[in-house]
């Protein structure tokens, strides 16, 4: 079994910043990729950002230069740092992690944790 637990969400205002923190635990082999993906009312949702084991990331377009996305390894955490937030950023914010665990490889998501830009 395992668990994604995501903290850092909340309400905060145009240009201010919120810091996304996902620690995954439990029955865990190996992990590949971790990112965060969101979803919006009535939209589907979409990666935000993404790490490999490696190092490498991608981003949507939408947020490059604006957000950046770490790990700690160590710790099987993944960090979703967001500065100048938009109003277009509110959305649920999920963590998707690749691994390995005791059922072999596959993606597990976190709960998911409401971020709002608003004024």
């Amino acid at each position: 079994q395992v668990q994604l637990v995501e903290s850092g969400g909340g309400l905060v205002q145009p240009g201010g910043s919120l810091r996304l923190s996902c620690a995954a635990s439990g029955s865990i082999f190996s992990i590949y990729v971790m990112g965060w993906y969101r979803q919006a009312p009535g939209k589907q949702r979409e990666l935000v950002a993404r790490m490999s084991n490696g190092g490498s990331t991608n981003y949507a377009d939408s947020v490059k230069g604006r957000f950046t996305i770490s790990r700690d390894n160590a710790k099987n955490t993944v960090y979703l740092q967001m500065n100048s937030l938009k109003p277009e950023d509110t959305a649920v914010y999920y963590c998707n992690v690749d691994l390995v665990g005791s059922r072999g490889r596959y993606d597990a998501w976190g709960q998911g944790t409401q971020v709002t830009v608003s004024s």
